[in-house]
């Protein structure tokens, strides 16, 4: 079939949207008609080149749509069901699954590949070239091809323009708070960044208990959201943040961190670690650059005071328990996804609503297919 995608042919160039040629599904693959797409900054370092996944691509990783067609082999899902695809697919059988940390499934080493999960080829071309896709899903087309492994079904009264929030950002933001961070009743905790991820970060954070929550962004508009969303204190830097915190902790400094920001720089990683405490957490979840090889820190402060540097990949949560976990929290009134998304755009209105999440306009922008 024919339908239209957001593809990008080149490092540094702007997204392409236009006609591509999409394969029907073969076995353990869906058809999907996209509803919404978030726009994650992932994407963003697929044109910068900080994510090392060649063009060309057609971006997307955060979306929700409809099952219109099912491949042979495909038993649990069935056109007309509500799905979110899940930027890492989880087989449910490889030792990281089954031992309840699917966001680390082997299937996440094909992530950067041309094809599909199944058998390496390709289901989607354009102007005579075979496509990649934004982590197997490609979310910025009309219509695409996954397997059934990426595909989390959901409840369909959960509007898609709001489910589509938690094929990353929402799980990464709030699990890496509540899952990774460990934060806990009466905690203080600082989130660096209050982008999607960041702001999501926040909702964990207030939904684990913390008493003290510092969000940290340059942008004043960010820091005002993020006290809407439930942070305690804000501050544009982390020195001063640091500051802050001598004050408010009676010098104990927090008890875990949230990196969150756009693109990472490990020059901060000292000031992160000098932001927590004694047995303080630093938790690392948002993208640096794949070239960046060093980072600033102090080896005798983690060792003197038992500090911790962890990775979070999707917030170290599982897709398939989270994304309708926290869909029910949203129905529920308790998750106030709403807050989240600032715009909405076309398709065709991608690049702008790009340049707008640069500019620091956006927690989150979403783009609508029924245009």
């Amino acid at each position: 079939m024919k339908t239209e995608a957001a593809i990008l042919w080149g490092l540094g160039e702007d997204w392409s949207v236009e006609e591509i040629e999409l394969d029907p599904p073969k076995a353990g693959e869906i058809l999907v008609e996209m509803k919404a797409s978030g726009m994650c900054h992932s994407d963003e370092h697929l044109r910068t080149g900080d994510l090392p996944f060649p063009p060309p691509i057609i971006g997307g990783h955060e979306g929700a749509g409809i099952v219109k067609e099912v491949g042979p082999e495909v038993s649990w899902l069935k056109p007309g069901d509500h799905v979110v695809g899940a930027f890492i697919p989880a087989c449910g059988r490889c030792p990281s699954c089954a031992t309840g940390h699917s966001n680390l499934c082997d299937l996440g080493a094909k992530l950067s590949q041309r094809g599909q999960i199944s058998d390496d080829t390709p289901r989607h071309h354009a102007r005579g070239q075979d496509l990649s896709t934004m982590c197997l899903l490609g979310t910025f087309a009309r219509h695409t091809v996954i397997n059934e492994a990426s595909a989390i079904k959901i409840d369909e009264g959960v509007p898609l323009e709001r489910a589509c929030l938690m094929g990353c950002g929402v799980v990464t933001g709030w699990g890496s708070s509540v899952y990774a961070a460990q934060t806990g009743p009466a905690d203080t905790i600082v989130i660096v960044g209050v982008g999607g991820i960041g702001a999501s970060a926040i909702l964990g954070a207030v939904a684990a208990g913390a008493k003290q929550i510092v969000a940290v962004d340059p942008i004043d508009s960010k820091r005002d959201r993020a006290l809407k969303l439930g942070a305690t204190h804000t501050a544009p830097s982390l020195g001063e943040a640091m500051t802050l915190l001598q004050d408010i902790t009676w010098g104990r400094m927090a008890n875990q961190l949230v990196l969150s920001m756009g693109v990472g720089d490990g020059q901060l990683l000292i000031q992160a670690l000098g932001c927590v405490g004694k047995r303080g957490k630093v938790i690392v979840t948002n993208i640096h650059p794949a070239m960046e090889l060093g980072a600033s820190i102090s080896l005798l402060d983690m060792t003197l005071n038992e500090k911790v540097v962890q990775g979070s990949l999707f917030g170290s949560g599982n897709p398939r328990n989270d994304i309708p976990k926290l869909l029910e929290l949203f129905a529920a009134g308790q998750l106030p996804l709403d807050d989240l998304v600032t715009n909405t755009y076309s398709l065709a209105q991608i690049n702008q609503g790009y340049a707008d999440m640069l500019d620091g306009t956006n927690i989150r922008g979403v783009i609508l297919f029924d245009d």
